[in-house]
């Protein structure tokens, strides 16, 4: 293949859990800081954290030359999503995970070594 689209899909799969995961905890500290009174902005790094998840797996498809910065960023995403959004359910952890790991094993294809017609005709 000439683009990492396994790596990008898994990794776009775990960031929507991890979105929802977060969305279900910032529903769940805003509902307690109404209660005790104290808001943190905590409560919302889950969904930042499910929603640059979501665009590394986008940016794994569509810019797959520095792949692997696409994975490690995925795995670190993936690992920071566990104290803030659950990791997803931890099906987001998972997923996102194992999408960064592709996109670290991911290969460009070789490239084309046929000589056109037209490539002989130049000399």
């Amino acid at each position: 293949m000439a683009r990492p689209v396994a790596a990008g899909v898994l990794t776009m799969l775990g960031g929507l859990f991890i979105l929802v995961g977060g969305a279900v905890i910032a529903v769940i500290g805003s509902i307690l800081s109404a209660f005790f009174g104290s808001f943190s902005s905590l409560w919302l790094i889950g969904l930042l954290l499910g929603g640059l998840t979501i665009l590394d797996g986008f940016l794994m498809v569509a810019l797959p030359t520095p792949h692997s910065v696409w994975g490690v960023l995925a795995i670190v995403f993936a690992i920071g999503s566990i104290p803030f959004a659950l990791g997803g359910f931890f099906v987001g952890f998972i997923l996102a995970v194992l999408g960064g790991v592709l996109a670290l094993r991911w290969r460009p294809p070789p490239p084309d070594r046929t000589i056109t017609v037209e490539a002989r005709t130049l000399r």
